[in-house]
């Protein structure tokens, strides 16, 4: 298999959109360009990309404002017992599916039962009734 080109689209509001336009015009490259450039940048540093204003960046600011102890993208740290109780919730949920298809499979085949069972029982009331006209009864 080759290597496929997929497309990704979003929305974004005018003001924004008319920024991103300024920004092609400006590197005079289209708008697909600038977001093609920002994606493969992106994943050739691991999702780790922070996007800064190209002042602050000339500046020097920008590096200054992250510390060297912070990483980007920032790290949360989590307890145990809130990933312990999660894997449980997960585990609780994928029971539950599962019982929730028995249950569906168990209502369809016993309404299919009941299907079966309707066409072998019906009896019709006219039927019943031109019967008793057929046969007149005696009193005697």
């Amino acid at each position: 298999m080759g290597n496929k080109n997929k497309t990704i689209s979003f929305r974004v509001n005018e003001e924004a959109f008319e920024t991103l336009r300024e920004i092609a015009e400006e590197r005079d490259i289209s708008l697909s360009a600038v977001f093609r450039d920002y994606v493969d940048t992106l994943v050739a540093h691991d999702g780790q990309v922070r996007v800064v204003p190209e002042h602050e960046l000339k500046s020097g600011s920008a590096t200054e404002a992250a510390s060297p102890s912070e990483s980007f993208p920032p790290k949360v740290e989590v307890p145990k017992s809130f990933v312990r109780e999660h894997e449980r919730l997960e585990l609780e949920a994928e029971h539950l599916r599962e019982q929730l298809e028995e249950y569906k499979q168990y209502v369809t085949r016993l309404s299919q039962e009941i299907e079966e069972r309707e066409t072998e029982d019906i009896v019709q009331l006219e039927e019943l009734d031109e019967e008793a006209e057929e046969e007149p009864f005696r009193l005697g």
